[in-house]
């Protein structure tokens, strides 16, 4: 099968360590995973840069819902591309779109030049532009270095063969990361079936945060009402399992 790059997706610090622990090779560093991934703090991005020796993508998207961004949104996506270089993320990830899908070129090319010589990945607003083969050969004029898609599906092994297509159409114009729905149990199929030579997931074990059982009928999430006294944290052990599968 042969070499396949394993990127992990990381909600906090602990996370990034268990990531390079396990065997990962990069890590996207975000918070609000259950959004999907936000801006992870300032602090996050120092401390990962402090324990963590494998590059760090940091995540730059200030809110979930949609991609089309208001100016002072704008603004502060700028202020977190310039602050996640400035301390040593070795890339950053993004996606602006205008109001009916399509990537918004202007604002894109503001932060691929914020970014300068680090690496610059478009996250999964790809998944929702109305033309992706339109969508691919306006990031590779940016100069975009990586597109993380399901392949315009809610998880890869649905969208491998747009997935496939987009790595045949790419070539070594830019690479396509595969992310979303990959699991242990099909990883090895989703590289065979696309293709791919690097992939990106989340490695989770659910962890346990006691100082929550005075109160256990309170909750602080939205009306799904998550549990407070457990959380999702990467795991180094699924870390491995997932490279084994892949024979990495």
């Amino acid at each position: 099968m042969g070499h396949v790059l394993l990127e992990i997706c990381c909600g906090g610090i602990d996370d990034a360590v268990e990531a390079e622990k396990g065997g990962a090779e990069r890590v996207e560093l975000c918070s609000a995973l259950f959004l999907g991934g936000l801006t992870p703090s300032l602090g996050t991005i120092l401390e990962a840069k402090r324990r963590v020796k494998i590059p760090i993508m940091v995540m730059v998207r200030p809110r979930g819902g949609g991609f089309a961004y208001s100016q002072a949104e704008m603004a502060t996506m700028e202020r977190d591309a310039e602050g996640a270089v400035e301390n040593g993320a070795e890339g950053v990830v993004f996606g602006i779109l205008q109001s009916d899908g399509r990537v918004d070129v202007a604002r894109s090319r503001r932060i691929r030049q914020l970014i300068g010589t680090r690496q610059a990945v478009f996250h999964r607003a790809f998944d929702v532009t109305p033309d992706p083969f339109e969508a691919l050969e306006q990031l590779v004029d940016l100069g975009i270095t990586r597109v993380l898609t399901s392949g315009q599906k809610d998880s890869v092994p649905e969208g491998a063969e747009l997935i496939k297509k987009l790595i045949e159409r790419a070539g070594d114009r830019i690479e396509i990361l595969p992310g979303g729905g990959i699991q242990v149990w099909n990883v090895k199929e989703v590289v065979e079936r696309t293709g791919c030579r690097q992939i990106h997931l989340t490695a989770w074990r659910t962890a346990s945060d006691s100082s929550t059982q005075a109160r256990p009928g309170i909750t602080f999430g939205g009306a799904l009402y998550p549990a407070e006294d457990r959380y999702q944290v990467t795991d180094a052990g699924v870390v491995r399992e997932v490279l084994a599968r892949v024979g990495t």
